[in-house]
C-alpha cells in the first residue's frame, strides 16, 4: 500500500516523525509530498492538494493508498482534501482514540488529518499505527452510506 504524506509548517515535525516510522518500521511505500523544510509562511493547500489528488486518482485505478496530512488544527487540511472525488478525510485533534478507529471502521476514511497543535508529539505514531491497522467493517449500513456520499 502507498502512504502519501503532506503538511504545512505547523505539522512539519510530526510529518518527519511519522515518515521515519513508516520508512523504518513498515513495508508501506511512502511518498512525501512536502513540505520538505520548515517555512512559516507556506500555505497548506499547496501540499494537501497533491496528497488528495493522488488518493483520488489511485482509488479510480484500484490502487490501495492512504494519506496522512498534518496542520495546526487539521481542519483546513481536511476541507481541502475532501474536495476531491472519492476522498474521505477524517480529522483527529486529540481526545478519545476510538475516533481514529471509527473513521476507518464506519467511514472507510482514506486520509487522516492530524491537528498537530492539539495532539502530543509522543502520541502521533501510536495514532498512525492505530489508523493504518484498522480495517473498514464492511457492514451493509456503512457501505450504503458511503455509496450515498460518493453520489454527491
Amino acid at each position: 500500500m502507498k502512504i502519501y504524506l503532506g503538511t504545512d509548517h505547523a505539522g512539519f515535525q510530526y510529518k518527519e516523525i511519522v515518515k521515519e516510522y513508516l520508512k523504518n518500521e513498515t513495508k508501506y511505500e511512502v511518498i512525501d509530498e512536502g513540505v520538505y523544510e520548515y517555512v512559516k509562511t507556506d500555505d497548506y493547500p499547496d501540499v494537501i492538494v497533491p496528497v488528495a489528488k493522488s488518493i483520488s486518482q489511485n482509488r479510480k485505478k484500484d490502487i490501495e493508498s492512504r494519506g496522512i496530512i498534518f496542520g495546526g488544527s487539521g481542519q483546513g487540511e481536511a476541507i481541502v482534501a475532501n474536495r476531491f472525488s472519492g476522498v474521505r478525510c477524517a480529522v483527529y485533534y486529540g481526545g478519545p482514540k476510538k475516533i481514529v478507529t471509527l473513521s476507518r471502521e464506519h467511514n472507510n476514511a482514506n486520509i487522516l488529518s492530524i491537528g498537530a497543535r492539539f495532539v502530543a508529539e509522543e502520541d502521533v505514531v501510536e495514532i498512525v499505527k492505530l489508523w493504518l491497522s484498522t480495517e473498514f467493517s464492511g457492514d451493509a449500513r456503512h457501505v450504503r452510506r458511503i455509496r450515498k456520499i460518493d453520489k454527491c
